[in-house]
């Protein structure tokens, strides 16, 4: 317990961290930047307590947002796809993974894929929507929940692979 509680702990400061001070001054075209924070919310194990994970997506998204000067967007999309994250590992899987936490190793590569892209696009249209709080630039807020997923995505896999 405790072993697993110093892991999360260093990669919530870790994620946190490269976020703010690496991720976030990266805007290539001017508006995609990946979200690596996400991989903190991906990985936590299914059988957590779900009233724990949302608080931990919560001060998550909550951290993000007091260093983004943010009014609360990354903390509300967070807590929205922690709250989905269940159903959605319910929906996909009809297999039990209580205590396992998402890996390609644990979900296999393509079950894994249809996991982390559903949770990080719904992230992002949530976060976007929520930014642009207007549907006058439809099209453009689209392009950008598309290639932000896409980028957010691959280095989502790029962990994944680095960290087998």
């Amino acid at each position: 317990m405790g072993h697993s509680v110093l892991k999360y702990g260093i990669q919530f400061v870790v994620l946190v961290l490269l976020q703010v001070f690496l991720f976030g001054n990266f805007h290539y075209l001017g508006f995609i930047s990946p979200f690596v924070y996400l991989i903190f919310l991906l990985n936590l194990p299914v059988g957590m307590s779900r009233h724990l994970m949302l608080v931990l997506a919560f001060l998550l998204g909550l951290t993000i947002d007091i260093f983004s000067n943010t009014w609360g967007i990354h903390a509300f999309a967070c807590v929205l796809v922690t709250f989905l994250r269940g159903y959605w590992i319910d929906g996909l899987f009809h297999i039990d993974y209580a205590g396992a936490s998402p890996s390609v190793r644990v979900f296999g590569l393509i079950n894994y894929c249809k996991y982390a892209i559903g949770i990080i696009f719904l992230h992002h249209t949530c976060l976007f929507l929520l930014e642009a709080f207007s549907l006058q630039n439809f099209w453009i807020v689209l392009l950008r929940i598309l290639c932000n997923t896409v980028l957010t995505f691959v280095l989502v896999l790029c962990y994944e692979f680095i960290r087998r």
